[in-house]
Order: C-alpha cells, then structure tokens, then sequence
C-alpha cells in the first residue's frame, strides 16, 4: 500500500506543476488525463500485489483478466472525456499518455522489487 501512496502523491504533485505551467483553463484536462490511469494503475498494483503475495501461481492469470478490463477501461474512459465531459484534447491526451507510460513504468519496476523478494 506505501507504493500506491507514493504513486499517487507523484501524480498528484506533477500534476500541480503541469497546471501551474498551463494554466487553470487547461489544468482540469490535465488532471483529468491523470486521473484514469492513476486509477488503473493502483487497482492493478493492489490486485498484483495482494495476487503475488496469497497465490502466486494466480498472477497470469489475473494479470491476462486485467489486462482485457484495462483496454475496456481505457476506450471508454476516454471516449467519455472527449465526448461526453468534452475535455479540451490536446492537454489530455499529452496528459494521459504521459501518466499512461510513467505510471506503467512504475508498476513494472515495482513488479521487478516484488519478484525478486524486495
């Protein structure tokens, strides 16, 4: 649970500084493009996690099982913002591929620590 901490309060802070740089007017963008994949990723670290630790020979499987609602996820989450909540595009989609890949590296150097014992 200290890594989702530390995942969140990452994307909360450089979040605050990338509205600081672009503004008010495009700042909720941003957040917005932070905020489905911050959601995501610490789902899937806690299922990963908590997977690992009880029944390890699991993980595939949960890991194939979160990948397919990810992809749902993701297509409707941001079809929802562009359509629907009508969030300006080019803030959020610079945002949310930015939280998109930083958030995944994370959660792979965090699934590196975990398997080899750390």
């Amino acid at each position: 649970m200290k890594s989702v901490a530390w995942m969140a309060a990452a994307s909360l802070v450089s979040a605050a500084m990338a509205v600081a740089i672009v503004g008010r007017q495009a700042g909720s963008d941003v957040l917005l493009g932070m905020l489905g994949p911050l959601a995501a990723a610490t789902v899937s670290w806690v299922l990963t996690e908590r997977t690992y630790r009880r029944r390890p020979e699991r993980l595939t499987a949960m890991m194939a099982t979160a990948f397919f609602v990810k992809m749902v996820f993701f297509g409707a989450y941001v079809a929802v913002m562009l359509k629907v909540v009508g969030v300006h595009p080019v803030p959020f989609i610079a945002s949310f591929t930015s939280y998109f890949i930083a958030l995944y590296l994370t959660e792979a150097l965090l699934m590196r620590r975990l398997f080899a014992g750390g």
